[in-house]
């Protein structure tokens, strides 16, 4: 029954290693490999499985590109307005399809892109909060009778890049980061002699940008982040978007570069916070003339050792997170917004005053 030749019926049914109709009923499965031909009638349900054969060819870009065409010249033309697609595979390069699909059509959000993908992941290690679906504490092994926590640690810390990939499923670059260190992760900000609640905002310079604006506690020992705006829908969206954030979350504060149509901006933001009642939040803007890239890696040291993540913030804003994690040192980056504002936030912290270590112990 598995001969290429084999019909169940002479003439009718298909039933070989390629295709497989139901006997007796409308329908059927067709399997073909990357790069195969998909023709004859329209596809309802498409599932991807393993497309990259290993990590080898996913990190070739000729392998990528090969892959992304196929997908875009001949799978989805095949797909109509009620198809479903499954796609499942081993994560091992932000640019495969996965990280590309998501890039431009988004993470499915029931009011914001109910055309977006819906991402289910299973971590080896629990990140984030409990969800619907994995209800881990974070923290928690994905299958602790089979691989514990000890063993999963230590996988991890011989090849970070490989678990990342292949057991978190959260490809990063493998060598040249921005942000090599990371970030410390808070739960509870401690408490600070010196406190102020304030927002940095990069204004997109064209459609492909992305608006950035955090909003952040700057107290004396550094920043914590509290939230983050990072899209490219239009001002008609961020405008409101941005005002009812900074009302909520009761900003003192917001700084916006004022480049690119920046200061418009600031006004109009304004406008919306005085009309949502929101009389506290004093808004200042000014030019930024110096070059990015050069602040961005100037400041990189100040910006990791500076900046407090919120506990399981990759999980809170994945594509600013992706968008800081994944940014090089060196080489081409698809956007600098996100790394532009995050400097932004440690370059407009207060000149606190220095403590007298001498009057801490009473001389």
């Amino acid at each position: 029954m598995n001969a290429s030749n084999v019909t169940t019926v002479a003439g009718s049914w298909l039933r070989n290693a390629d295709e497989c109709e139901i006997v007796g009923y409308r329908g059927g499965f067709k399997t073909v490999g990357v790069g195969g031909a998909l023709t004859g009638e329209p596809v309802d349900i498409l599932i991807m499985d393993d497309i990259y054969k290993d990590a080898k060819t996913a990190w070739s870009p000729i392998v990528r590109e090969s892959v992304s065409d196929w997908y875009d010249t001949v799978a989805e033309t095949r797909l109509h307005n009620d198809s479903q697609q499954l796609i499942v595979f081993t994560r091992w390069h932000e640019d495969d399809l996965a990280g590309t699909l998501l890039r431009q059509q988004g993470i499915y959000d029931p009011e914001t892109n109910p055309d977006g993908w819906v991402v289910v992941i299973y971590k080896a290690i629990k990140e984030g909060k409990p969800t619907e679906y994995d209800p881990r504490q974070e923290g928690e092994a994905l299958w602790a009778e089979r691989h514990n926590l000890k063993k999963l640690q230590s996988i991890r810390k011989r090849n970070p890049q490989v678990f990342d990939s292949l057991y978190q499923q959260d490809p990063q670059p493998r060598a040249g980061l921005m942000y090599e260190s990371g970030f410390v992760e808070y739960l509870i900000r401690p408490a600070t002699k010196y406190v102020k609640r304030k927002c940095y905002v990069d204004t997109a310079d064209t459609g492909a940008d992305y608006l950035c604006a955090i909003i952040y506690d700057e107290t004396d020992v550094g920043n914590y982040i509290v939230d983050v705006l990072y899209t490219t829908r239009p001002v008609e969206y961020t405008e409101p978007a941005l005002a009812k954030m900074l009302t909520k979350h009761d900003v003192a504060e917001c700084i916006v570069e004022a480049n690119n149509g920046g200061r418009l901006f600031k006004n109009n933001v304004e406008k919306q916070c005085r009309l949502l009642g929101n009389g506290k939040t004093k808004f200042s803007s000014f030019h930024q003339t110096e070059n990015k890239d050069t602040r961005i890696y100037q400041h990189s040291a100040m910006v990791q050792n500076l900046t407090f993540m919120p506990q399981g913030w990759k999980s809170l804003f994945p594509d600013f997170s992706k968008a800081i994690c994944g940014y090089l040192k060196a080489g081409q980056n698809d956007h600098d917004d996100a790394p532009d504002a995050l400097t932004g936030t440690i370059e407009k912290r207060a000149n606190q005053k220095k403590s007298d270590v001498a009057s801490l112990f009473g001389y």
